[in-house]
């Protein structure tokens, strides 16, 4: 990605496409590429199982953590709807991963 949001920070796209995923908004691209890099993520990350579990387990994640970005989505998703803000997947993932989530080398 050309995003200048991600140079120097890999682990930044993964943990926006990890809220992505858990909120139902992932694209099939996105999916599909995240699927083919699950091996080399295992190996970086010594850890076994799907990408977003291999993310999950590498930030330490609760095993809740999909319910809470669900939950913490529909409530971001109705306040802006009452304020007549757009809210779109992309811009909640990167505020939620900026404030909750903020990786090392972010």
């Amino acid at each position: 990605m050309n995003n200048p949001r991600y140079h120097g920070k890999p682990t930044l796209r993964l943990l926006e496409c990890y809220v992505l995923k858990a909120i139902g908004a992932l694209s099939p691209a996105d999916a599909e590429n995240l699927s083919a890099m699950q091996p080399k993520l295992a190996q970086i990350y010594s850890a076994s199982g799907t990408w977003d579990q291999i993310i999950a387990s590498s930030m330490h994640l609760p095993e809740n953590m999909p319910v809470l970005i669900q939950n913490m989505w529909q409530k971001h998703q109705k306040t802006a709807a009452e304020k007549n803000i757009p809210l779109t997947p992309q811009h909640f993932a990167e505020m939620f991963v900026d404030h909750n989530l903020a990786p090392q080398d972010a």
